[in-house]
């Protein structure tokens, strides 16, 4: 156990991982609280009004992307926004457009599967005394996986008709994705129950496997990345190539050996930064200016706490489904297809 002043030692040379992990955590236990209400919210109709009724909390359209892809096609194409899953839509947007200035921040810093995945990774680390690398001939092949994913999706949205992307929207099984989702988990099938144990396991032994592999969310929100406006940039004249950057890297990227971090699987978690042994080696650009290691954090939280406050205020964050609409659609979840 460490102690006390083991722990001020922590803080003190790595604040803003410390931080990390405790938002992490806030968040990941305000999910727990988004599942437990919206599973009340189901049961009260499922149960045809014989448990209370809960407020739907619209945090959990965070969790339909496809249905925001979708969205987002329509509000961009005909400048109408969707009042079906209009919070959906704008955690989507944000974390996407966010991904230009903040890399991919939404996925080291709240995201609940990359937080699972670096928790299962210590695991891991703790039961094997260390985490395994990938070879480099297996790594080129695993990458494009998650690229050729996105692209799938992005495909069948781009060739969907706006009028069918329009009524897709409106359709039934689009207004209980939702509680789709929620019914998915709670019967899951044995192929995808053993593909989330094959995952873990993976996990154990590989740093973010899912995160760095397979997930077509995080690889869209990185491809902001490709503008090149926020980076880290490491000094050769100063750096001793003591290699730390690179073993705490949860994306196992090369810190060492670039001049600048424009991988598109940076999440600017700032890990790398806060173990470099040597001041002013490694440090956090933006438009290629040195900045505060805390501007990229604080700078994505606090437009994240913003844009969800102004979207409450305008009116696209509550769905426009009613009370009695849910009554219809719920008791009939399990039988309504697309």
């Amino acid at each position: 156990m460490k102690s006390k002043a083991g722990y001020k030692k922590q803080l003190k040379r790595r604040p803003v991982q410390i931080t990390r992990y405790a938002v992490q955590a806030v968040f990941l236990l305000f999910l727990l609280y988004v599942g437990l209400t919206f599973y009340q919210f189901y049961m009260h109709f499922e149960t045809l009004g014989k448990t209370p009724f809960v407020e739907r909390p619209s945090a959990v359209e965070g969790f339909l992307p496809i249905s925001a892809l979708v969205a987002l096609k329509v509000w961009l194409t005909s400048g109408e926004f969707d009042q079906i899953h209009p919070a959906g839509l704008v955690l989507f947007a944000f974390f996407v457009g966010a991904g230009i200035i903040f890399r991919k921040s939404f996925c080291s810093w709240i995201c609940p599967v990359g937080t699972a995945s670096e928790w299962t990774a210590w695991l891991g680390k703790k039961f094997f005394k260390r985490n395994f690398e990938i070879p480099t001939w297996l790594v080129w092949l695993l990458t494009p996986l998650k690229y050729l994913l996105l692209l799938f999706f992005i495909n069948m949205i781009i060739s969907m008709p706006i009028y069918s992307a329009k009524a897709f929207l409106n359709d039934p099984y689009n207004k209980i994705s939702d509680v789709k989702m929620l019914l998915f988990f709670l019967n899951i099938s044995g192929f995808a129950l053993k593909f989330i144990i094959v995952i873990f396991i993976l996990s154990l032994f590989f740093k973010n496997f899912w995160c760095r592999f397979l997930c077509p969310y995080g690889a869209m929100i990185g491809l902001g990345s490709i503008f090149r406006i926020t980076k880290i940039r490491r000094n050769e004249d100063t750096c001793t190539n003591c290699e730390m950057c690179t073993k705490v890297c949860p994306q196992r990227l090369k810190v060492h050996k670039v001049k600048t971090v424009n991988s598109l699987n940076c999440t600017a978690c700032l890990s790398c930064v806060e173990a470099c042994p040597i001041k002013d080696t490694l440090n956090m650009t933006v438009v290629n200016k040195k900045v505060n290691k805390w501007f990229v954090p604080v700078g994505f939280l606090a437009l994240y706490i913003l844009i969800v406050g102004i979207a409450k205020i305008i009116g696209h964050w509550e769905t426009i489904i009613s009370y009695n609409e849910w009554k219809q659609l719920i008791p009939d979840a399990n039988y309504v297809g697309h």
